[in-house]
């Protein structure tokens, strides 16, 4: 019997389109996905052959070809239905991961903006400042600080902030609400074509709902005086449009001595509406700002001579306050069958004022450290992407070009000694920053069956400007630069259980303008070399393992201290690691999920025992077990380990790891959610974050150098009530 391609298209219930279906021919093991008309192709189909349906959150549709079906496309309808490990189809595709984080962000829903980022399997975040600075993240072996080796979007506009005040790359998501996420797109390593600046560790794409189910309004009240409200209203549900508007307000005290007088509003608004022709317009908008206090990170001598407690200050005056508005206006075409262009432009407003004091009395012994960095921005720019789908020599080829640009106007970009927040005491730096960014990618797929070939290559041209507004005469200096970075993926589909691949690929991290100027241009993009071996395992319909053996190496690099205003240089680092994951839906209602994380990361132009690289995480783990539509209960317990690991270069001083557990209940009844959320379940003593500082108090006549940190949160109770209509 001659095989011929089956067309048909996908939808729901309401006759909506469903996007990125998976069709499997499992009578052949073929498959395809639908596009953005929920229509799909499959080729080598004969009547008879058993086709599947898969999609996470909705019962998956089997299907019997039959002859009539190739005379007229077939119509498959998709129910909603529970999100199961069973829907998570196994092919050759690229980030089959990202199935497996969809089903944990349903199996185990986000509760605040910090568990947003945590979502990513081996993805620590600190706080330690307040709650309204940006957390710290830690990756495959990185102190990433704020964000300088991952890069995140938001619906594809950038989160990283470069050539920032407090740090190059800084990322502050609290302009998320969590509650409007709807996925969740991650990638380690710095294999992506379409991933350029900041993608050496890694990247995570955050996309937003489109459209909202049903109406809601929570309210959150905890111990230390935490407050939460968040309201998201469906205002246009049509057969061609779709919008909602979401607000929320956080405040919250803090365990601390000294208040943390912390609060947060965050509003969005998003509008989508189906064009003729298969066109989508999406329309974003969102604004958010806050203000805290903060203690900051303390020495460990000071609570050891009984001079403060745990949760006690040096100096309890500082904090900050920060702010973002956007608009993102995206645009989807499906111009043919196998032809779709997806472009977005977008537009941010930034402000950012931060008071920290690190050292205490070490540089000036009577006024005191304080610094303020602040900056007031201006982020635009605009990417597009052309995708189609054709054959090259008779393999079934798919390409992606696609390029854009970047553009930063950072006015008043300073570092000044304060006194209070209030008396200024010297200007350590001051200017404007303009930056540009303009990048092309092309991304190429070679199906070859069970296999697939992804090369692609990606071009990044820099051009960076500062003015120094503390020289006396007009100080304008410029650079630019161009980086190539090519990738070479391989994916294997062994059987419908085993999903094998090989990552190969050079990326690279921007740095501070006022390094690029400082040092001429040279050495400046420093580029990474990454490679990943790895397989994803089904055993079964209920348990699925992932493991990856991974290397990493990053080149020479100069690096700005934001917090001293001087640019120091970082030799090469190498980094070797393991990756292993397990998911297990032992129940229809219980899910248990785990990850554990070991890397080996060393400097390679020190001598042995003082090749630490600080701060670098060697060994995590995460993990818990949900459950849900038990009886209207839902819930879990949750834990995080992070080992204990060297604070400098020698590892004469340790940071100290921790265990923490979380936990949380929810009961429905009718239309109201009842909730109740526990961090640290068993009150354990932790530090959230830890440096090696050289600091002096008041009274010492020498410095000492030691662990500074952040407690971490005790125990910490919440109830919550959400009320859908």
């Amino acid at each position: 019997m001659q095989a011929q391609s089956l067309k048909g298209i996908v939808v729901t219930q309401n006759n909506i389109p469903l996007v990125d279906v998976a069709i499997f021919n499992a009578t052949k093991g073929s498959h395809s996905h639908t596009n953005q008309a929920g229509e799909f192709t499959l080729d080598n189909v004969t009547v008879n052959d058993k086709i599947s349906c898969s999609y996470l959150g909705y019962g998956t549709v089997y299907y019997t070809v039959e002859e009539t079906d190739f005379s007229n496309p077939v119509t498959i309808t998709l129910t909603q239905g529970a999100v199961s490990l069973s829907q998570i189809v196994l092919t050759n595709e690229i980030n089959t991961l990202n199935q497996i984080a969809a089903v944990d962000l349903n199996k185990n829903p986000v509760k605040n903006t910090q568990e947003v980022l945590r979502q990513v399997p081996g993805l620590f975040i600190g706080q330690h400042a307040g709650g309204g600075k940006a957390e710290q993240i830690f990756l495959r072996g990185f102190d990433i600080d704020h964000g300088t080796d991952i890069s995140l979007t938001v619906d594809g506009m950038p989160v990283n902030m470069v050539s920032h005040a407090h740090g190059q790359g800084y990322s502050d998501l609290h302009f998320l609400i969590p509650e409007t996420v709807k996925n969740i797109e991650f990638g380690k390593g710095p294999y992506y074509a379409k991933k350029g600046d900041f993608t050496t560790a890694g990247y995570v794409d955050f996309s937003t709902k489109e459209r909202i189910d049903n109406s809601s309004i929570s309210v959150e009240y905890g111990d230390f005086d935490s407050f939460r409200t968040v309201g998201l209203f469906n205002v246009l549900d049509t057969e061609k449009s779709d919008a909602y508007i979401a607000g929320s307000f956080n405040s919250f005290d803090g365990p601390y001595d000294s208040p943390q007088n912390f609060n947060r509003i965050n509003l969005m608004g998003k509008y989508s509406y189906q064009l003729p022709q298969d066109q989508k317009v999406t329309i974003t908008a969102s604004h958010f700002q806050s203000k805290w206090d903060a203690s900051g990170q303390i020495p460990q001598r000071a609570v050891d001579a009984g001079l403060i407690g745990r949760f006690g200050a040096i100096d309890d005056t500082e904090g900050g306050n920060t702010s973002r508005s956007n608009i993102l206006i995206a645009h989807e075409k499906q111009i043919s069958e196998t032809k779709k262009l997806v472009s977005s432009a977008y537009f941010s407003h930034y402000d950012f004022e931060l008071f920290s004091n690190f050292t205490f009395f070490l540089e000036d012994p009577v006024n005191g450290d304080q610094i303020r960095q602040f900056e007031d921005r201006n982020l635009m720019g605009f990417q597009t992407a052309f995708t189609e789908q054709t054959s090259l020599l008779e393999t079934p080829f798919e390409y992606t070009a696609g390029g854009g640009l970047r553009y930063d106007d950072v006015d008043d970009i300073q570092l000044s000694r304060t006194k209070n927040r209030q008396e200024l005491l010297e200007r350590l730096a001051f200017g404007d920053v303009n930056q540009m960014n303009a990048f092309a990618f092309l991304n190429t797929e070679f199906d070859f069956g069970n296999f697939k070939l992804n090369p692609g290559v990606r071009l990044d041209y820099f051009k960076f400007d500062y003015v120094n507004r503390l020289s006396e005469l007009y100080d304008n200096k410029s650079e630019s630069k161009v980086f190539a970075s090519p990738k070479l993926n391989l994916f294997y589909k062994a059987n419908n259980n085993i999903q094998l691949f090989l990552k190969s690929g050079i990326g690279f991290h921007s740095n501070d303008a006022r390094v690029v100027v400082a040092n001429s241009g040279e050495d400046i993009l420093p580029a990474a070399y990454g490679a990943d071996l790895g397989g994803i395992f089904r055993a079964n319909d209920r348990l699925i393992f992932n493991a990856a053996l991974w290397t990493l190496f990053l080149d020479q690099e100069f690096v700005y201290v934001g917090d001293a205003g001087i640019v120091e240089p970082s030799g090469k680092t190498r980094r070797l690691g393991v990756d292993v994951g397990a998911r297990f839906e032992a129940l229809d209602w219980l899910y248990f999920f785990g990850d554990i994380n070991y890397t080996y990361a060393r400097s390679t132009e020190e001598p042995s025992g003082q090749d630490y690289i600080p701060l670098a995480p060697d060994l995590t783990s995460t993990g818990g077990v949900t459950f849900e539509d038990l009886q209207g209960f839902s819930g879990g317990l949750n834990y995080r380990y992070l080992k204990d690991r060297a604070a400098n270069e020698d590892n004469s001083i340790i940071a100290e790891g921790y265990l923490v557990t979380d936990f949380n209940v929810n009961y429905t009844y009718k239309n109201i959610d009842f909730g109740i959320i526990i961090e640290n379940l068993f009150d354990t003593e932790w530090n959230e974050t830890q440096f090696a500082t050289e600091s002096r108090l008041f009274n010492e006549p020498e410095p000492v150098e030691e662990i500074h940190f952040t407690p971490g949160t005790p125990f910490f109770l919440r109830g919550k009530v959400t009320v859908n209509f």
